[in-house]
């Protein structure tokens, strides 16, 4: 289904015998794009199957440490690993290269199709919460005088796990992660050849070593951080290629 999008954007790629899923060599520049589709592991049944069309809880946690685990998976084949080698200690991938890494979430929609797999508790995409450290929307409450502060979204470098360590959600904000350009979020299966629109999104890192251009891959929004200072960036959400222009902003901090 990726593939389809690719070629419907006309941008030309190849399929390698080992390494990523797909090789494009653009003017001088060679993006790989390494796929994942994670399973549903631990998202509740109540959501994947639901009993009836009444109200559900949104698993929106387990959603996203989905994700974090998908993008660190991918990450981890490219970087390397406890001792193993990543495609970039093997050659496969060259340290001048972009490696983009494309997530689907099409298994963690409901079965029912009422809810698509891209977008969180925080309203952004869960690859903006996964790797930006974005949380949900909170307001501040004046303990003297009970005045509300205006809507901000929360900080959130880590979620927590039912068991075991943390998981970090602040993977675009490390510098290890630097050789890592973008992900590419989809929620698409294979009606999508037939009659349902593709959903897609783009994340880019802002300390990539070798980003993508804006605009290249096929997505409706792309998500651009712009380092303010030492603690503070802005995340621009600009329309992609298949939407009209448009572009709107938010400012988030982030530790220092």
């Amino acid at each position: 289904m990726l593939a389809h999008q690719l070629r419907a954007a006309g941008i030309a790629f190849s399929h390698q015998a080992t390494g990523p899923d797909f090789r494009i060599d653009d003017d001088g520049r060679r993006i790989w794009i390494e796929v994942v589709t994670p399973t549903p592991a631990n998202v509740p049944a109540a959501w994947l199957d639901p009993a009836d069309n009444g109200v559900r809880d949104f698993p929106h946690e387990e959603i996203l440490l989905r994700w974090t685990a998908a993008i660190k998976a991918k990450a981890d084949v490219l970087i390397g690993n406890a001792g193993t080698a990543g495609y970039l200690a093997s050659g496969i991938v060259a340290p001048e290269d972009c490696y983009v890494i494309a997530v689907n979430g099409r298994l963690m929609r409901g079965y029912d199709g009422a809810f698509d797999a891209l977008y969180g508790i925080s309203q952004f995409p869960f690859a903006v919460e996964a790797t930006l450290a974005v949380g949900p929307l909170q307001v501040r409450l004046n303990r003297k005088t009970f005045e509300a502060s205006q809507p901000e979204h929360q900080r959130r470098c880590e979620i927590l796990k039912p068991r075991g360590l943390p998981v970090p959600a602040d993977t675009f904000l490390d510098a290890k992660f630097s050789p890592i350009s973008a992900i590419w979020a989809t929620d698409i299966d294979e009606f999508t050849l037939l009659d349902r629109s593709a959903k897609m999104v783009a994340v880019h890192n802002p300390e990539a070593t070798h980003p993508i251009p804006v605009g290249f891959l096929p997505a409706h929004d792309e998500y651009v951080a712009r380092i303010l200072d030492e603690s503070t960036y802005q995340l621009d959400r600009i329309e992609g290629r298949t939407a009209p222009p448009e572009e709107t902003s938010v400012v988030v901090d982030v530790p220092a």
